[in-house]
C-alpha cells in the first residue's frame, strides 16, 4: 500500500474525490499489484531529484555531500559542499525541468546561484577543491587534500559542461549562463596537473603541501571523464601522450581478466589486485559521456560497463557467501556506508551491505535486471526509502541500515535512469564542440561524434 500512497504523492495515479484513490485506481493497482516502469521511475527520480532541488545548501544551490535525516553528523559541517556530487545535482536539475517536476525558468535561476557561487569560490590553477563550505572558502577532505580535486572538478565540469548545452540556444539570459560556464571551463588548468610535464594527471596539488599527495591516476577505475576533458580543453590541453602513458600506462590497462565468466574488458586489477572494481567506476565518467558505440584503441566502453553490471548481478545470484536477500531482485555493490563506515563493496570485499545506486544507476546497462531491483524496492523493502529515494545502503543478513543519503550516490540514479529513457544528458554532454575534438584527439570513435 506505501508504493500506491508514494505514488499518489508523486502525481503518478489520479486521486478521487475526497483525497483517496479512484474505485479505478484501487482496482487497477488490486488487479496487478504493481506500478508501470514509467510510474515507478518518475516517483524514484523526483524523489532524488529533490536531495539536489530541496535538499541543496541554500546559499551556493549546490549539492551538500550528504543528508542525514536521523540529523547525526560527523566533525564536519552538515552544509559541507560536494563539488564532484554537486556536478551530478546540476544534470539531476536537468531531469526535473524535463520530467516537469520544475519549470526551465527556476532551474535557470538555480543555475545561476550556483554558477555566481563558483566564480568566486577557491580555485587552485582552476580546479575547485573537493569540499567547500557556503562562504566559498575550501575545507580539506583530509590532512593534505586542501586544494584542488582534478577528479572532482572533471564531475563538476562534466555537470556545467551539460547545462551548457541545454541552454545556449536559449533567450539572451540562457545565453549568458552559457558563456559564463564557458569562461569556467576554460580556466581550468588541466595541463597544471601534470606536475610539470609528466606524462600522466595528478588528482590532488595544494599551495601548502604541492604535490605531496602524489598521486597520479592511471589504470581504470572512474577518472576516464578527467583525462577526456583535459584532452578536449581549449585553453589547457594535455597531449595524446598523457592518456596513453599515464592512464593507459603504456597498454597496461588492456591486461584483462575473466570474472563470472565475462571479459572485464579493462585491467581492474592495477590498484589492489581486485577482478572487478566498485560499480560507481561504470556510472560517474558516463553520466554524460555515452557509452554507446563508444571505442578507442583499448576498449569498446559499452562492453566494459554492461559486463561490470552483469559480473555484479552474477556474483548477487551465485551468492558465494550465502547472504540474506541476494538474487536476482537484490544485487550491487559500491563504495558506500556500511556497518563499519564508508567501503568499498565490490564482489571480493562483500560485507552483505547493498548499495541501491549500484542497480539503479546501471539501468541503461541492465535495464532488466535494474528493473527488477528497482520494483522489489518500492514494492517489498519500502521501509528503507525515504524522503530522497533509497537510503544510501542497507544489510538484510546484518539487519542493518541507516537513514541516510550522499550526494555522489543518489545523484547518478536520476542521471542514468534518464538515460535509459530517453538519453538526454549522453545527447547534451556528446554535443558539445571541445568535448568532440578531445575524444577525437585522444582516438575514440562513435556515431555520437562522427556524425557531422
Amino acid at each position: 500500500m506505501r508504493l500506491v500512497l508514494l505514488a499518489l504523492i508523486m502525481g503518478t495515479l489520479s486521486i478521487g474525490c475526497g483525497g483517496n484513490p479512484s474505485k479505478k485506481d484501487q482496482q487497477e493497482v488490486k488487479a496487478d499489484q504493481e506500478l508501470t516502469d514509467d510510474q515507478l521511475f518518475d516517483l524514484i527520480q523526483r524523489q532524488t531529484f529533490d536531495y539536489f532541488w530541496d535538499g541543496a545548501e541554500p546559499t551556493s544551490g549546490l549539492a551538500r555531500e550528504r543528508i542525514h535525516m536521523d540529523n547525526v553528523y560527523p566533525a564536519h559541517d552538515k552544509d559541507i559542499i560536494t563539488t564532484g556530487g554537486s556536478g551530478f545535482g546540476l544534470m539531476a536539475i536537468l531531469v526535473g525541468v524535463e520530467r516537469g517536476f520544475i519549470t526551465r525558468e527556476e532551474a535557470l535561476e538555480r543555475y545561476e546561484k550556483c554558477v555566481s557561487f563558483l566564480e568566486t569560490s577557491d580555485r587552485f590553477h582552476g580546479a575547485w577543491p573537493h569540499w567547500l563550505m557556503p562562504d566559498g572558502k575550501m575545507t580539506p577532505f583530509s590532512k593534505k587534500d586542501n586544494g584542488g580535486d582534478l577528479v572532482e572538478t572533471a564531475f563538476l565540469v562534466q555537470g556545467l559542461l551539460t547545462v551548457k548545452e541545454y541552454f545556449e540556444v536559449g533567450n539572451a539570459r540562457e545565453k549568458k549562463l552559457a558563456d559564463r560556464i564557458q569562461k569556467l571551463w576554460e580556466e581550468v588548468e588541466w595541463d597544471w596537473y601534470t606536475k610539470g610535464g609528466e606524462n600522466v594527471l595528478y588528482w590532488h596539488w595544494s599551495p601548502e603541501y604541492q604535490w605531496e599527495m602524489n598521486f597520479p591516476v592511471g589504470g581504470y577505475n572512474e577518472a576516464l571523464i578527467m583525462y577526456i576533458l583535459a584532452a578536449a580543453s581549449p585553453t589547457h590541453p594535455i597531449g595524446k601522450e598523457v592518456y596513453e602513458q599515464g592512464w593507459a600506462q603504456n597498454g597496461k590497462i588492456t591486461n584483462d581478466t575473466t570474472f563470472y565468466g565475462l571479459r572485464t574488458v579493462l585491467n581492474h586489477y592495477e590498484h589492489d589486485r581486485s577482478p572487478v572494481g566498485p560499480m560507481f567506476w561504470a556510472h560517474y565518467s558516463y553520466l554524460g559521456l555515452n557509452p554507446k558505440g563508444l571505442k578507442d584503441q583499448y576498449a569498446d566502453y559499452w562492453e566494459l560497463n554492461e559486463n561490470h553490471a552483469l559480473i555484479q548481478y552474477r556474483h548477487a545470484l551465485e551468492n558465494p557467501h550465502e547472504y540474506k536477500g541476494y538474487g536476482k531482485n537484490l544485487w550491487g555493490l559500491t563504495s558506500s556506508y556500511s556497518m563499519k563506515g564508508y567501503a568499498g563493496h565490490r564482489p571480493d570485499r562483500d560485507l552483505g551491505v547493498i548499495s541501491p545506486t549500484a542497480a539503479l544507476s546501471s539501468m541503461p546497462y541492465t535495464p532488466e535486471q535494474s528493473k527488477d531491483f528497482l520494483r522489489y524496492m518500492y514494492a517489498e523493502q519500502d521501509s528503507l526509502i525515504g524522503q530522497y529515494g533509497p537510503y544510501d545502503a542497507f544489510s538484510l543478513e546484518n539487519k542493518w541500515y541507516v537513514p541516510r543519503y550522499l550526494a555522489i550516490d543518489q545523484g547518478p540514479i536520476p542521471v542514468m535512469i534518464e538515460n535509459y529513457r530517453s538519453g538526454l544528458l549522453w545527447k547534451l554532454f556528446m554535443k558539445n564542440d571541445d568535448v568532440r575534438k578531445g575524444l577525437k584527439k585522444l582516438g575514440f570513435s562513435s556515431e555520437n561524434i562522427d556524425d557531422e
